[in-house]
């Protein structure tokens, strides 16, 4: 298979190429550390030149993954190529090197492409002196191609001329005899062996024309000096017209278990023109050779992914003639078995006096003590005095008390041979068994016989029950592959899929750093005005973005789920740490420290109030996201909408009554005398509290100067939070009029940082409407607990002890604090603004300047220092449309993703997630991850072998299950992990 340019696909392309002479560069991107994209804009125009060194250059259409960390090489030709035009391109003498010249006189800087042997790609300013080169290397003692050498233009072989035909004489002369000629002229020619070959064959010589056989000197040597001559013409016609592409095809059979007849075509070469050698291959034609040398390295590939698709099949049919060759081989050994035995068997029973005889002397021999040799030597006497009996014995077996005779049938006439003879039994080397007679050794062969013929009849009747599974299995086969190729093939993979990711239970896409670069990368490429920052203060924690497109307030679960996210991929996970993250708006990260201060890559400073989220525990799932068909997308709208406390309430309800809670419950199920033994003790505790509240009168003062305070989140399910503030540090920071006014009060949420608290008496200024709105919204909340309660009455077993809890721990809250408390966590929703929040705004602006600034450090033992940080980990200055397809998470693209598959949905493939448990609770394939000793690979091979013995796993489903590859399902599990799932044991088993 053709992988590189030749002489003649460099003249035609750089002939073709000479549309970009005049383009600016925008930008230069890598693919990997030998392929780069060059970037050209002019006013409308846009074009992609990819250069690879060693093999090609050429413009593309393809959408080609790029480098998440731009190179240095490539960082390097960003900071003298961009914004320059483009003034030349052209080949160096005949030579497989392109110069390319961007900008002029001193500004100029070239780029010097090598297509031959291990190649290069140099970058020169416009004294050719190196700055920057792929490969540095010596060649021989006068050229060295370093940075800072100049590079030698006149290595560069010119285009010689045409040979006379004195001089292709002299030339075949020095050559070997039977040395083709295309061996020979290639080395003194420059146009490449494709083209020789098509002028020899155009001349009237045979392929592979070999010197002394098919080719003559005296005779044939004008008709090849005008043979190359048509090659020069091929090469002047090429650096002057554009040529159209080929893409020379290669038709293969595909197996298949019918007698249908299926092919498929794989691209072998590329070409400017259909040389006389490719004349009966199959062709595939192109408007221009640079899209057909597109083409044909674009779909590079997927062809490959159809020629392993093609040996699978192969190898299973050639199992399936194994099975059929290996039972037709063993119903002929049977038979042959059968007729040996018979003809033995029947020779015995013609010559019994004969063996008889044989029998009774060996036996007189050993009865007479007689060794081994003297028997032996006993027996060629007999012979040499031509005793019959003696003649037909050939062997001693006596360690086996066998002895060996030939017979042969006494009644075949003496002038007819043995095949003559009806019956047709042969001369044959026959074992005699000394213990039996000659009746009884034929009786052994006849049994022999009639075992082989038993086995012959149950191997045929097992034959076709073989054969049959056998087929099934190799046609499951084919199908697997098939099925396999074409998801591969489909599989589209999503631009966030570099990252860290999940979609939260409210479908929204959150992303995080895998390291330093991508924590850096993610903040200056993809995180936009709206989008939420979490991060954790914990050693190695990752920098998680929650991606806004709407720019509505991002709920509080959403916010949970990137807290848990941020914590468990960090060390918290392998310490078993639970702590807590915080979350901050996108305009309070900033890259400029004030002090003027170096920030390592993938720290960011934070300006302003770092907002705290609960302390989670370290509990992540595994499932499988599926991509949908278009016409399935709309019967899954709202899966991951926003849902109240009371749908919530539902859904977990739903999901108990049909046993479908798999999760952990943390309060354990007791019986129902239990339960009553419960209800009656909550009776007297509730009573004993009475006595005790009455008691104690005196410390409702205290409590009343420090009251303990309650959280009520709204999406988390009805999850509340106690704080408790520090009295002592509450009258310090009271009584601090720079920081706080008399109107305000701090709390602490756990973690001493303060947070200011308007008082009663400025609360109560509100407007008459809000407080309108506060009657509803505590008359709406009354109705709701009466049904509550009532709904308790009904409650199933072992959940009142978990109500009474609940009820308890949160008993002390009212609505006008748990409003208050919302508005702190900004978990009240995008509502409309008051005059409080307004002044708060205010407050905040005159605040701004005296805010704590934080800096988030990474991890240090990963940080890398970048010289080239301003040029960009992200990329810098890329124009916008590029941005816009990117970053944009589309609402659409996620709502084609779903975890909960309809068996009438049309899927195309999967895609392994790894996300905070309870973002899984509805999908249909989860398991539970948490901290433990297991492999991620052996953990996520066991994730995968539940899901496919699941009995509601649909052929479909297990086929995409089965495409996704090994490291692509493990590569976002945490760490080390325990698996846990419902029936695991019993599949470890």
């Amino acid at each position: 298979m053709k992988t590189r340019f030749s002489t003649y696909d460099i003249v035609c392309s750089v002939t073709e190429l000479q549309r970009l002479v005049g383009m600016r560069v925008n930008n230069i991107y890598d693919i990997d550390n030998k392929t780069y994209l060059i970037k050209l804009q002019r006013t409308e125009e846009k074009s992609i030149l990819l250069l690879e060194s060693g093999n090609r250059i050429h413009t593309t259409g393809f959408e080609w993954p790029k480098n998440v960390a731009p190179s240095g090489f490539s960082m390097k030709m960003r900071k003298h190529l961009r914004n320059k035009r483009l003034e030349s391109l052209r080949q160096l003498g005949i030579d497989r090197v392109i110069d390319l010249q961007f900008g002029s006189g001193e500004a100029a800087y070239h780029v010097i492409l090598e297509l031959y042997d291990k190649g290069n790609l140099i970058l020169t300013d416009y004294q050719m002196t190196i700055l920057n080169i792929l490969r540095p290397h010596t060649e021989g003692e006068a050229i060295r191609l370093a940075v800072k050498e100049k590079y030698p233009l006149d290595r560069a072989r010119e285009h010689t001329r045409v040979y006379s035909v004195e001089e292709l004489k002299e030339i075949l002369a020095n050559a070997k005899t039977n040395d083709t000629l295309k061996k020979i002229l290639n080395p003194n020619l420059d146009y490449g062996p494709a083209v020789i070959d098509h002028v020899l064959l155009e001349a009237g010589f045979p392929s592979n024309c070999k010197l002394g056989k098919q080719f003559d000197i005296e005779n044939d040597i004008e008709k090849l000096h005008a043979a190359l001559l048509k090659a020069e013409e091929l090469i002047c016609v090429a650096s002057k017209t554009t040529s159209k592409g080929y893409i020379i095809q290669k038709k293969e059979e595909r197996p298949t278990t019918d007698e249908t007849k299926e092919f498929i075509y794989t691209n072998q070469e590329f070409h400017p023109i259909i040389f006389a050698q490719h004349k009966n291959l199959p062709v595939k034609e192109f408007e221009t050779f640079d899209a057909a040398v597109d083409e044909f390295f674009s779909t590079f590939e997927s062809q490959k992914i159809d020629l392993k698709a093609l040996h699978q099949e192969r190898e299973a049919l050639k199992k399936l003639d194994n099975v059929r060759k290996d039972h037709d081989q063993r119903l002929r050994a049977l038979e042959e078995t059968q007729e040996v035995d018979k003809q033995r068997a029947e020779l015995i029973t013609r010559n019994q006096e004969l063996v008889d005889s044989a029998i009774l002397a060996i036996r007189s021999a050993v009865a007479n003590q007689l060794s081994w040799p003297d028997i032996d030597g006993l027996v060629k006497a007999a012979q040499e005095k031509n005793d019959p009996v003696a003649k037909t014995i050939k062997k001693l077996k006596l360690e086996k008390n066998h002895i060996t005779l030939l017979l042969t049938d006494p009644y075949a006439s003496e002038n007819s041979s043995a095949e003559e003879n009806e019956d047709g039994l042969k001369p044959m080397m026959i074992d005699i068994d000394l213990a039996l007679g000659a009746f009884a050794n034929a009786r052994k062969y006849y049994d022999q016989k009639r075992t082989a013929a038993s086995k012959q009849r149950k191997t045929i009747e097992s034959q076709g029950k073989a054969l049959k599974s056998a087929e099934k299995k190799t046609k499951q086969t084919l199908k697997q592959v098939q099925i396999t190729t074409s998801i591969n093939k489909a599989r589209k993979v999503y631009w966030f899929e570099k990252f860290y990711w999940f979609i939260s239970s409210e479908n929204y896409l959150v992303i995080g750093g895998r390291d330093q670069q991508q924590n850096e990368l993610i903040v200056k490429r993809y995180m936009r005005p709206g989008d939420i920052y979490v991060h954790a203060d914990i050693h190695g924690a990752s920098s998680v973005i929650v991606k806004n497109p709407t720019g509505e307030a991002v709920p509080p679960k959403t916010l949970n789920e990137a807290g848990i996210m941020a914590i468990c991929y960090s060390v918290a996970w392998e310490a078993k740490v639970i702590t807590s993250a915080w979350w901050v708006h996108a305009n309070q990260v900033s890259k400029t420290a004030p002090t003027g201060e170096y920030l390592t890559t993938g720290s960011f400073i934070i300006r302003g109030k770092k907002n705290y989220l609960p302390p989670c525990h370290l509990i992540m799932g595994f499932s499988f996201l599926f991509k949908l068909e278009d016409g399935s997308i709309e019967r899954h709208k709202g899966e991951r909408r926003v849902r109240t406390i009371e749908e919530e309430e539902l859904d977990q309800k739903k999901l108990e009554e049909n046993g479908l809670e798999n999760i952990e419950e943390d309060v354990e199920l007791e019986s129902d005398k239990e339960d009553e033994q419960n209800a009656g003790e909550s009776d007297k505790e509730q009573e004993k509290n009475k006595s005790d509240s009455e008691n104690n009168d005196e410390d409702e003062d205290s409590k009343n100067k420090f009251p303990d305070t309650q959280i009520k989140i709204e999406h988390f399910g009805g999850t509340k939070i106690n704080i408790r503030p520090d009295p002592s540090n509450l009258l310090v920071n009271q009584s601090d009029d720079d920081d706080f006014s008399d109107s305000e009060r701090v709390i602490y949420l756990g973690d001493d940082k303060p947070v200011v608290l308007k008082s009663q008496n400025q609360r109560s200024r509100n407007t008459s409407e809000s407080k309108n709105k506060t009657q509803k919204s505590s008359t709406n909340n009354d109705q709701n607990k009466d049904q509550k309660q009532q709904q308790s009455s009904q409650l199933k077993r072992g959940q009142k002890g978990k109500l009474k809890k609940i009820k308890e721990k949160y008993k002390d809250q009212d609505d006008e604090e748990r409003q208050l408390r919302m508005e702190i966590l900004q978990s009240a929703g995008a509502g409309k603004e008051t005059k409080k929040s307004k002044k708060n705004k205010e407050t905040n602006k005159k605040q701004k300047n005296v805010q704590q600034q934080i800096k988030i450090t990474p991890n240090p033992k990963s940080a890398i220092k970048n010289n080239n940080d301003a040029d960009g980990g992200g990329g810098g200055q890329e124009d916008e449309d590029e941005k816009e397809i990117t970053v944009a998470a589309d609402v659409d693209m996620l709502d084609s993703l779903t975890g909960i598959p309809h068996s009438e949905d049309e899927l195309l493939f999967a895609i392994p997630i790894v996300a905070p448990y309870n973002t899984l609770t509805n999908y249909k394939y989860k398991v539970k991850l948490t901290p433990g000793t297991g492999k991620r690979g052996k953990a996520a091979r066991t994730a995968v072998t539940m899901f496919l013995r699941d009995r509601n796993t649909t052929p479909r489903e297990k086929d995409l299950l089965r495409s996704v590859k090994d490291e692509n399902v493990a590569r976002n599990l945490p760490g080390k992990v325990k698996v846990s799932a419902p029936k695991l044991q019993n599949l470890k088993r």
